[in-house]
């Protein structure tokens, strides 16, 4: 007989509670395989897909899609016996149902909430109560009845007199209707106003006994009429979104077209939340330096024309962060975090340089792990295939865990430099500027050099001001002139 089995939505990252689930890739009906993906969901920090537990076919899709759910909710039901015979009448009710579903042979119970490949989790063989799904779950059938019940006769519902909807300003066919609110007499006072106005009146849609009247007497006038006409049409929006912008998923357009709400989700939600904590909780200091790079600008134009890098993308980005992973190696104390609870301060030995990377679903950092052990030729591949997966919207949790310290690419806006709010769990981070030729003093003369400008931000509680220069100008030291870098490698 049909055998019926839930996926609970599991936790695919460290304590995580709840997930949007971004889009179904399986239907009502489909063959599914163990291992199947079968939908993608969007954790706090990335997109995750899921795959499925149970070979069999689709019963159900219990969660509709842009619906945030709670880990371990029903998400899908899955008939993994879709061959098996009917069970008889008299048994429907040990029949196994969708709400209820049976455990396979040699399962235990309360297994469709784990993801394959993460194990069974001790005790959960008790189910939780089930949370409302977003479309109803379809009832067990009910045994057939042994003889036809007579036709039963339903009364036909009584009309539904529904209220005339208000007529929108500037429909001239509705004021024609008799007993509107466009009909001044209703308002107990005479509105002073010829024939011809207010026949305009009526053409326009407009209510006399709003318009203010400017003639003698306070007569209202065509120019009146035409000017409270004018006030009355839709203003032109500052800006005007398209109707399949991404960003305006799930929102909600006010009645008169001037806002619309999006409930924060995910990514968007948590950055929020991380950097108010981050910024009422870390004593933020900022400095800056602006920087003649442009003996950087010459060897990033060599690297592009080295065969050794022709299978990689090289930027100045790449030598900052080069020049960043020396700039801590040589001051090792900002390579630290605060442990609030503990009262401590936490050194690492190890150098993961985070990269904050602007994505349609909000901004994300992931980091290049251990940093300092790659050659200039490793770290070009990891920063292209580091953004590439964070502009698809791939980047998982654990390429975002444990970053160290962070690098804002501010410049590719062509903003010069800003005052960057730490990443949780880092003590700073660097903001590089765009790279423009400006005049500059080189030699004792005025000429143009590609300049740009940095900031550091760093958490004073345990970095100070001496420490914070000493890693800017380090910094600027190796942009200035990237042989440096040979000296302090």
């Amino acid at each position: 007989m049909p055998s019926y089995q839930q996926f609970r939505l599991p936790d695919v990252g460290e304590g995580l509670t709840e997930a949007d689930l971004v889009a179904w890739q399986v239907a009502v009906g489909e063959t599914v395989a163990v291992n199947q993906m079968i939908c993608e969901i969007e954790t706090a920090k990335s997109v995750v897909e899921l795959p499925s537990p149970y070979a069999g076919v689709v019963h159900q899709l219990l969660v509709e899609e842009g619906a945030t759910v709670d880990v371990g909710t029903p998400i899908i039901v899955v008939d993994v016996d879709p061959g098996g015979a009917t069970a008889p009448a008299g048994d429907a009710g040990e029949a196994a149902s969708p709400d209820e579903p049976a455990a396979t042979a040699g399962e235990p119970e309360g297994s469709g909430s784990v993801l394959v490949g993460y194990g069974t989790r001790a005790g959960s063989s008790a189910r939780r109560p089930r949370k409302g799904p977003t479309s109803p779950a379809p009832a067990a059938a009910a045994p057939a009845p042994a003889l036809a019940s007579a036709p039963v006769s339903v009364p036909a519902p009584a009309p539904v007199v529904s209220a005339p909807a208000p007529a929108p300003v500037g429909n001239a066919g509705a004021s024609a209707v008799a007993g509107t609110a466009l009909d001044p007499e209703r308002h107990g006072a005479r509105v002073m106003a010829k024939p011809p106005v207010r026949k305009l009146a009526k053409d326009l849609g407009i209510d006399l006994s709003a318009v203010a009247g400017t003639g003698p007497g306070g007569i209202i006038t065509r120019e009146d009429v035409q000017a409270q006409h004018e006030e009355a049409q839709p203003r032109a929006l500052a800006t005007y979104p398209g109707d399949d912008e991404p960003w305006l998923a799930g929102g909600t357009v006010s009645a008169d077209g001037r806002q619309t709400r999006v409930p924060a989700k995910s990514v968007r939600k948590r950055t929020a939340e991380a950097m108010v904590h981050s910024a009422f909780t870390a004593p933020h200091v900022t400095v800056f330096h602006t920087v003649d790079v442009t003996k950087t600008m010459k060897l990033v134009a060599r690297l592009k024309e080295d065969r050794e890098f022709a299978d990689v993308r090289v930027t100045p980005l790449l030598i900052t962060v080069k020049a960043l992973i020396l700039a801590a190696r040589r001051n090792p104390e900002i390579n630290a975090a605060w442990d609030d609870e503990a009262k401590e301060i936490v050194y690492k030995h190890y150098i993961n340089v985070g990269i904050a990377a602007a994505t349609p679903r909000g901004l994300v950092v992931p980091n290049i792990k251990d940093a300092h052990r790659l050659s200039l030729h490793g770290l070009a591949g990891e920063l292209s295939a580091l953004t590439a997966t964070a502009r698809a919207g791939r980047t998982q949790p654990r390429d975002m865990a444990d970053g160290t310290i962070t690098i804002t690419n501010v410049g590719v806006f062509g903003i010069d430099t800003g005052t960057p709010i730490l990443n949780p769990g880092e003590s700073a981070i660097l903001a590089f500027g765009a790279i423009t030729q400006r005049p500059w003093v080189h030699n004792g003369k005025i000429k143009p050099r590609w300049v740009t400008q940095l900031a550091l931000s760093f958490d004073h509680r345990l970095v100070d001001g001496a420490l914070g220069s000493k890693v800017l100008a380090d910094i600027a030291r190796v942009l200035e002139d990237p042989a440096q870098a040979l000296v302090w490698s």
